[in-house]
């Protein structure tokens, strides 16, 4: 089992249990899923960036990522409908907890001035999302074999009904939020 879905199960079901007052263990929120996205708009002139970024975000997060293609054709941009324009994961389950303890303890810490997460970034459901600016901060990537520096969007997803409860999930599992 997960460390962090260990510490989930023991720990902060629990307070959070006490915290907001749920009758039962059913209440209380969880995590759903975790979407890691990765839009690569150079991807339209040079194809081999993509397929780097894919190789890239199956190391990090050990599932392999589903090419997204374009909805529809902008001509300005030189995009035509069903182009490749970026790669996702969804992750669940063991690889999702996996991947969240290894962004909280590991990557985090590794930002450049990092100072928290910010608190204001839920979606009014309990939902987090956030952005990193650079691929490096994973300890899986080589820093001598970088075709190119991305970023990526991480979205946590839980059961939480409000941003508070979402909030305090987050909190419980270590996530560092600013002041």
């Amino acid at each position: 089992m997960a460390r962090l879905r260990e510490t989930y199960k023991k720990e902060v079901a629990p307070a959070l249990m006490k915290e907001f007052g749920y009758k039962s263990i059913m209440q209380v929120p969880r995590l759903r899923s975790i979407v890691v996205n990765v839009g690569m708009g150079e991807a339209i002139q040079n194809i081999k960036l993509l397929d780097a970024a894919v190789k890239e975000i199956a190391v990090i997060t050990g599932q392999r990522p589903v090419i997204t293609r374009a909805s529809k054709s902008i001509a300005g941009f030189k995009l035509r409908k069903d182009m490749p324009v970026g790669c996702k994961v969804t992750l669940r389950s063991e690889m999702m907890y996996d991947f969240l303890d290894k962004f909280i303890s590991i990557a985090l810490p590794r930002i450049r001035d990092f100072q928290g997460v910010s608190p204001k970034s839920f979606d009014g459901r309990g939902n987090y999302a956030f952005g990193v600016k650079e691929q490096v901060i994973f300890p899986e990537i080589n820093h001598d074999k970088i075709v190119s520096v991305y970023g990526m969007d991480v979205i946590i997803v839980t059961s939480a009904r409000t941003n508070e409860e979402g909030r305090a999930l987050l909190r419980h599992l270590g996530m560092p939020f600013k002041k």
